[in-house]
C-alpha cells in the first residue's frame, strides 16, 4: 500500500501526521511511505529523519497521489485538486463541518475522521481528541505561568514568604486533569469544577480540591452522568448554583483555565464578564474553548488580550504549540487506526461491522455518510 503524507498548510498548523517512528513501522509492514518535503520541519522532524527509516521524500502531488493519505487537518480547497479520486483520507476532518465533508465527497474520497471514534476501551489508542487534549492541558498551564507575573509555588526566602498561586480549572476532562497535574507539579493550590460527580475522586487524587455543587433533582443527576464520556447540558437550576459557587472561587483565583466543550456545540459560558471584573489585577485566564466561542465571552479567538486588568489567552490550536510531542501521539493514533482498514496482506478493507470504522467513515462513493 502506498501511503502519502502532505505538509499541513492551514495557518498555524505545525503538526505532521507521521513521524520517523510510525514511518518505520509502516515500512516494516511492507508499505511504501511518501512524505512531502518539509512536512515535519515545524515539528522538529527534518526530511533526513524520514529518509533514514526508508520513507521517500516527494512533493505535494506525490503525497496526495497515494492510495491512503494521512493528514492532521482537512484539506483546503487549494489542496483538493491534488487529491486522488477514489483515494482514502484519514485525519482530523471535523465531522461537524458539513461544507468540508461535501468537499471531500465531491473529490470522490473515502474519508475517515478520527474525532468521531467511539469513546470505548478498544478505541482508546486511536482517540485523537484525548491525545491532543492531554497536550493542551499541559500547555495551558505553561502559557498561564508565562503570563502570570508571580510565582506558582510558595517560596520562603530571606526577603519574605511568597504565597502559592491559586489555580481554578473549569471542566475536568482529559485537558482539565492534565492541567491539574501540571499546575500541582509547579506548586499551585488547585480547585476544579465539572458537572460530572464521577471526576471528584480524580481531581482529589491529583492533589486538587473539587468544587462541589449538590444535585437537587433527578433531572440534574441524570444530566450529570453524561453520555459517551461527554457532559450533557445541565438544567438551568443547577447551572445557576454552580455559577454562584464558581464565581466565588474565580474571584480569589490567580489563574483560571477553562476546558468545557461539547463536540458540535458552542462552548458554554462559564466565566462571565462580571466574574472577570471581580478578579485580581494581573490574573490570567486560559480559554481552551476559544475555537468554539470560548468559555468566557471576553475571549478573542487567536489572541491574547487584557480586559479589566485580566489577561485572557485565546489560542485556537494549543497542541500545535507543542508540535513534536503532539505529532508523535497523533501519528500513533493514526497507525493504530490503519490496522483496522488495512489487512495483513496489505489490502484495503472497510469493514462496516467494525464500530470504530463505521463511526469514523465520513464520505464514500461521492456521498457524505449520514450519522
Amino acid at each position: 500500500m502506498l501511503i502519502g503524507v502532505p505538509a499541513e498548510i492551514t495557518a498555524g498548523e505545525t503538526r505532521v501526521a507521521i513521524t520517523p517512528e510510525t514511518a518505520k513501522k509502516l515500512k516494516a509492514q511492507g508499505h511504501t511511505v511518501r512524505v512531502q518535503s518539509g512536512a515535519g520541519v515545524a515539528a522538529s522532524v527534518p526530511d533526513e529523519a524520514y529518509t533514514a527509516v526508508g520513507a521517500e521524500i516527494t512533493d505535494a502531488a506525490g503525497a496526495y497521489g497515494a492510495d491512503i493519505v494521512l493528514k492532521v487537518r482537512c484539506p483546503l480547497d487549494s489542496e483538493m485538486g491534488l487529491a486522488k479520486a477514489g483515494g482514502v483520507l484519514v485525519g482530523m476532518l471535523n465531522p461537524f463541518d458539513a461544507a468540508g465533508l461535501q468537499r471531500l465527497a465531491a473529490g470522490k474520497l473515502t474519508s475517515f475522521a478520527l474525532e468521531a471514534a467511539p469513546r470505548t476501551s478498544r478505541a482508546q489508542s486511536m482517540d485523537v481528541l484525548s491525545s491532543q487534549a492531554n497536550i493542551a492541558g499541559y500547555k495551558a498551564v505553561m502559557m498561564a505561568a508565562d503570563r502570570y507575573q508571580r510565582f506558582f509555588p510558595m517560596l520562603m526566602t530571606a526577603a519574605g514568604t511568597v504565597k502559592a498561586a491559586r489555580v481554578v480549572i473549569l471542566g475536568v476532562g482529559v485537558a482539565g486533569l492534565q492541567a491539574i497535574a501540571t499546575a500541582k507539579r509547579l506548586g499551585a493550590v488547585i480547585e476544579a469544577s465539572d458537572v460530572r460527580p464521577s471526576v471528584k475522586e480524580q481531581v482529589e487524587s491529583l492533589g486538587g480540591k473539587f468544587i462541589d455543587v449538590p444535585y437537587e433533582t433527578d433531572e440534574e443527576r441524570e444530566a450529570a452522568v453524561g453520555v459517551g464520556g461527554y457532559a450533557k447540558p445541565m438544567p438551568p437550576s443547577w447551572l445557576e448554583r454552580q455559577k454562584a459557587e464558581v464565581a466565588k472561587r474565580v474571584a480569589q483565583a490567580d489563574v483560571v483555565i477553562t476546558t468545557a466543550l461539547i463536540p458540535g456545540r458552542a462552548a458554554p459560558v462559564l466565566v462571565t464578564e462580571d466574574m472577570v471584573k471581580a478578579m485580581k489585577p494581573g490574573s490570567v485566564i486560559v480559554d481552551l474553548a476559544a475555537p468554539q466561542g470560548g468559555n468566557c465571552p471576553l475571549t478573542e479567538a487567536g489572541k491574547t488580550v487584557v480586559k479589566h486588568g485580566v489577561t485572557l489567552i485565546g489560542e485556537t490550536n494549543v497542541p500545535a504549540l507543542v508540535a513534536a510531542d503532539a505529532s508523535a501521539l497523533y501519528a500513533r493514533n493514526l497507525l493504530d487506526f490503519l490496522k483496522l482498514i488495512i489487512t495483513k496482506e496489505g489490502e484495503l478493507k472497510i469493514d462496516m461491522e467494525d464500530d470504530i470504522v463505521a463511526a469514523c467513515l465520513m464520505t464514500q462513493g461521492g456521498e457524505v455518510k449520514k450519522k
